[in-house]
């Protein structure tokens, strides 16, 4: 089943030390945790950038329109109810009393303030589908989409609600210092690289939470991190390292937690006629050579050596469980490992004697992402490609790659779908750059299908989510045979934690502290 149906739709001191002092602000006593992330936040305010540290505190300190759960179906979250009124308009009916913070109260100008504000942002893409959006009243807001759009109340699971008067007078710089949200934790401290703590916010609207203290830890090396869990310093650690599974297994005290991950590691290719990394005319405008690439690429061969098993290599762009996945249809079918085959591609193409170019990686985001790409390195020699490694820490690497991508001929990254719907992904990813607003954001690979194009245009103007997902299947179908991207494979998300702890994780990977319970 899908994770979208008609019926969830309509259900309804070194660094910088922070200190939340606002009124209402909660200083109860009580139950703490403390946890080890494998970055520091980038940002805490929400229209500034997307990467899951940041995410994760985004969440925690503000609140969406529409919440989404821990198994990725949808609900009220600040409205209690929405409707479409007619194909093109929807009415919301907002939570009153809701208070942010600092006691401001919570009205419909704050609704309309966050879709213009995020219009301006580096995230249009969050209000690409709205038209326009207008306060009824203080607990009322009508939203217009240019067509139908079925999908609208998803989408603004991901839109995180700003305080207008604060956020005007705080500016958007201060914003990632000084954050003010409706969400169930409040920002006490702040030192970067070091630790970010939150404080309940027993106001909250929906019960305050359990655990009154939340305390991250950025702990960037894996052996460090489980460390840190062994010796008791943290309570519960994000990504355990798969060669420590075990060793955490056997010690007393401790229990690891596992479930498939939405991540998608992928791998985008270049398709600018010159590429910044490659001499003359870019090879991988042709697509015999990008298919060449995904059939030198033994994906088993990563899973079993690289990450111990605990990946599952990927069948398309998004999980089976997503509106937009072709049933039946696997990638690795298609691109089968065959070397011989991958040499005949790249010699019909004019490249039998193979180029040099460059992969840009990360080497602290995703699970044994170094690693990973020195495999690519010795797999793609095979075809004769000569892969140099341009590996960096996730706080370069996403300034190094935005688009528009002045450096770049080869990414590896990685993404997931948490909206359950592919045409969030193939309208950011895949959708011709600068031809629509809020559209190709992240199309890092210049990629550009008229043909797709239509399709992602089609599927966002139907009012019906059976219409939809023919649509969008069809665009899968579109990208498996151009492959503007080769998918390698789903994260396992591994986390690990002392006996006490109470954790189910969310299938969006984010931890979220209200949802946790320790003893």
């Amino acid at each position: 089943m899908k994770y979208l149906s008609q019926t969830a739709l309509r259900a309804g001191a070194v660094g910088v030390a922070v200190l939340a002092a606002a009124a209402g602000m909660a200083q109860a006593e009580g139950k703490s945790v403390t946890i080890g992330l494998t970055s520091d936040p980038s940002h805490l305010y929400p229209l500034a950038g997307e990467e899951l540290s940041s995410n994760i505190m985004y969440y925690h300190l503000y609140d969406p329109l529409v919440k989404r759960a821990g198994d990725l179906s949808f609900g009220p979250g600040l409205a209690e109810s929405w409707e479409n009124v007619d194909e093109t308009t929807w009415r919301f009916k907002l939570r009153d009393g809701v208070t942010f913070h600092n006691g401001n109260a919570f009205t419909a100008s704050d609704v309309v303030f966050t879709v213009e504000k995020a219009r301006e942002s580096i995230r249009p893409d969050l209000v690409a589908n709205i038209a326009s959006i207008t306060a009824v009243d203080d607990t009322t807001v009508e939203i217009t989409t240019p067509k139908p759009y079925a999908v609208l109340p998803n989408d603004l699971a991901e839109l995180l609600i700003l305080d207008e008067e604060y956020t005007t007078a705080t500016g958007d710089t201060d914003m990632d210092l000084k954050p003010m949200g409706t969400g169930p934790y409040m920002l006490d401290q702040w030192i970067k690289e070091e630790k970010l703590v939150l404080k309940a916010f027993d106001g909250y609207w929906a019960g305050a939470p359990k655990i009154k203290e939340v305390t991250f830890r950025p702990i960037t090396n894996p052996a460090t991190r489980t460390a840190a869990l062994l010796t008791g310093e943290v309570d519960v650690i994000q990504d355990l390292a798969v060669r420590d599974v075990d060793r955490v297994k056997k010690e007393g005290g401790f229990s690891v937690i596992t479930r498939p991950s939405l991540l998608n590691v992928v791998l985008a290719m270049d398709m600018r006629e010159e590429s910044p990394t490659i001499e003359g005319k870019n090879p991988m405008t042709d697509q015999r050579v990008r298919a060449a690439i995904a059939q030198a690429i033994d994906v088993d061969a990563i899973n079993k050596i690289v990450m111990n098993g605990l990946a599952t290599p990927s069948d398309q762009y998004v999980p089976s469980s997503h509106i937009g996945h072709v049933d039946g249809m696997n990638f690795r079918e298609m691109y089968p490992l065959d070397i011989d085959g991958a040499k005949a591609l790249m010699a019909e193409a004019g490249y039998a004697d193979g180029f040099t170019m460059t992969l840009d990686a990360t080497n602290n985001r995703y699970v044994n992402d170094a690693q990973i790409a020195q495999a690519l390195a010795s797999m793609l020699a095979k075809i004769d490609i000569d892969l140099q490694l341009n590996i960096m820490p996730k706080s370069n690497f996403w300034g190094y790659i935005r688009v528009p991508t002045e450096n770049s001929s080869f990414i590896m990254s990685g993404w997931d779908v948490p909206s359950g719907d592919a045409g969030s992904m193939y309208g950011a990813l895949f959708y011709s750059r600068g031809k629509k607003d809020g559209y190709g954001q992240v199309n890092r690979g210049s990629y550009s299908n008229a043909e797709m194009d239509a399709l992602v245009d089609q599927a966002d103007s139907t009012p019906k989510i059976e219409e939809r997902d023919a649509l969008l299947q069809q665009a899968t179908k579109i990208l498996m045979a151009d492959v503007p991207m080769i998918p390698l494979h789903y994260e396992q998300d591994i986390y690990a934690a002392r006996d006490g702890v109470m954790l189910e994780p969310r299938v969006d990977k984010f931890l979220w502290a209200y949802d946790m319970d320790v003893k």
